[in-house]
């Protein structure tokens, strides 16, 4: 803690607590109801602001910051309509328990209550989207906030907060004494976990394990990965946390989420002892809590999580162990066992199973085939490559097909919300300028957040963005075919030209239709030097990868005859 300085008006005191607590980049779009806030900005060179296009897309770039740290995404929107823009932004980094800060602009004090301009309670608007929301209506305890902000958004479960700022206090002058820079604080297993974590697995003949979540970095992966190859364990990644593990490791089998290898789903149900580690076990990672029984599972559940309040809240764990990813990693990183392991056999069959799975390439309707792209980029872009994607069918290919090999390299909301993978890939982009950041978008998708491809040409941020076009909302085309077979209604989309709207914001863009033209496409938008588009135009009958959706739509209605 520093001691009082001068006078300084509220917006200075809040960009001077943000650099205490090592804050580095902030991503905007300006309101009138922050001002001062934005011109103590002006003066603060050591951090970099990205001015986006739209608070949603803002916002998602402060989730995928959190995501890529695990420091707090910063994030500054005006008041009402720029806070309800972010509200997407926010739920994704609540759901996806990433640490995130957003900063809103608020009327004055003095009219609050009177349903002025733009007013909102943001405490009743985000109560169920934040670990914390608060409004800060003296200057002099802006550090105060801010200090608790980065603690309570980096402790046990990691989420986002919400700070108003009222516009008046931000004018405000006052004297503040500056808190030090937060720590953030973990839990850590006893030795008694520990004992009783080891015993479990000694006597597990069919164990199998999950790891998923926020809190990881390259270390606590490396750490995690050893303690796995000394027991041969056989271990499959959570929901969109495929970069957790290498997938290129004989102990890796494959990804637990939507377009799940039914070998694997019967090998996780059949399994006698789950370990646990990271993941929330959610709906879409459980298959709709169907691969283990609510509340008692079938099988044996050490749950590891950072958050307390998460053990035990759907499913009850034989041993709940509250600790943080890091401080888990590190103290089973040296765990030997005490004999050769009983399951070894299975875990390379395991690993088998995810290789034909990954190999298998479904010959989808149409003379683009999107495992191929998948498969090509997953044989020539470099480990480090980042790739980003939003919500939609095209991501199943991404999922099964795509290798991740290190942390960091996958960025996508478990939440499942479209818009995200454009804003994602600039603020990756804007933090490592030396990887090749690749985002992928559906048309539906794209068109959400697309607009931040502005952003990515106004920062000279070379991005590949790319859209696949089959001319819908692909999902809600393939459950509305599963539910209300040729009963289409809602789901068309009529789209402009991806490759000359790229163009019309200055960024290279080039149309594909064979997936033997895809790898020149995009060897041209790497040689451009600039933001680039490439769109696919898939065939609509390719809606997933196991089914077209003329099969999707007869299958149902067969379904129904029968009945």
């Amino acid at each position: 803690m520093s001691a009082p300085t001068q006078t300084r008006s509220g917006g200075q005191i809040l960009v001077e607590a943000l650099r205490a607590q090592g804050v580095e980049q902030a991503f905007l779009v300006p309101g009138e109801s922050y001002l001062a806030a934005l011109d103590a900005l002006h003066d603060a060179q050591d951090i970099t602001l990205t001015v986006c296009r739209q608070e949603g897309g803002a916002a998602m770039m402060a989730d995928a910051y959190g995501k890529l740290t695990n420091k707090p995404g910063i994030c500054f929107v005006t008041r009402g309509p720029g806070a309800a823009n972010a509200a997407v932004g926010l739920h994704i980094a609540y759901q996806d328990s990433t640490p995130m800060i957003l900063f809103v602009g608020q009327v004055g004090r003095d009219m609050l209550e009177r349903e002025a301009f733009q007013e909102v309670d943001f405490r009743r608007m985000f109560g169920q989207m934040a670990k914390w929301v608060a409004q800060i209506d003296q200057a002099e305890r802006i550090p105060e906030y801010v200090g608790r902000a980065f603690h309570v958004a980096t402790a046990g479960r990691m989420g986002p907060v919400v700070l108003a700022l009222p516009e008046d206090m931000l004018r405000e002058p006052a004297v503040a004494t500056q808190v030090s820079a937060h720590r953030p604080v973990q839990a850590h297993p006893s030795a008694d976990d520990l004992e009783r974590l080891k015993n479990l697995l000694e006597a597990a003949e069919r164990p199998f394990v999950i790891v998923g979540g926020r809190g990881w970095d390259q270390v606590a992966c490396s750490g995690f990965m050893r303690f796995l190859e000394a027991f041969e364990l056989p271990v499959g990644a959570a929901f969109r946390c495929q970069d957790l593990i290498d997938n290129g490791r004989p102990n890796y089998a494959g990804d637990i989420g939507i377009g799940l290898n039914p070998k694997l789903a019967k090998r996780i149900k059949e399994a006698d002892l789950l370990l646990v580690v990271g993941a929330r076990l959610g709906e879409t990672t459980t298959s709709g809590y169907t691969l283990l029984d609510s509340p008692e599972p079938r099988q044996r559940l050490i749950h590891v999580y950072p958050g307390a309040e998460e053990l035990g809240r759907v499913y009850y764990p034989s041993l709940a162990i509250n600790a943080g990813m890091k401080a888990f990693a590190w103290a089973v990183a040296d765990m030997t066992p005490d004999g050769k392991p009983a399951w070894s056999d299975r875990t390379r069959e395991a690993r088998r199973d995810y290789e034909d799975w990954n190999a298998e390439l479904p010959n989808n309707p149409g003379a683009l085939q999107l495992g191929a792209v998948v498969k090509w980029l997953r044989g020539n872009l470099p480990r480090e490559a980042i790739i980003c994607n939003g919500a939609g069918n095209y991501t199943a290919w991404l999922h099964r097909f795509y290798r991740y090999r290190r942390f960091g390299t996958q960025l996508g909301t478990t939440c499942g919300s479209m818009g995200y993978g454009t804003p994602a890939a600039v603020a990756a982009k804007r933090l490592h300028p030396e990887r090749p950041v690749i985002a992928f978008a559906g048309d539906g998708c794209f068109l959400m957040n697309g607009q931040e491809l502005a952003t990515a040409v106004q920062y000279d941020l070379p991005i590949i963005v790319i859209v696949v076009n089959n001319g819908m909302y692909g999902t809600i085309r393939m459950h509305q075919e599963r539910d209300y077979p040729g009963r289409v209604v809602g789901t068309d989309l009529t789209n402009p030209d991806f490759a000359k709207l790229a163009e019309a914001y200055g960024a290279f863009g080039v149309a594909v239709e064979r997936s033997e033209d895809f790898p020149a496409a995009f060897e041209a938008a790497q040689a451009a030097g600039r933001p680039a588009l490439i769109e696919l135009k898939i065939d609509p009958e390719a809606l997933t990868p196991m089914r077209s959706l003329t099969e999707i739509r007869e299958a149902a209605l067969a379904g129904r005859f029968k009945e």
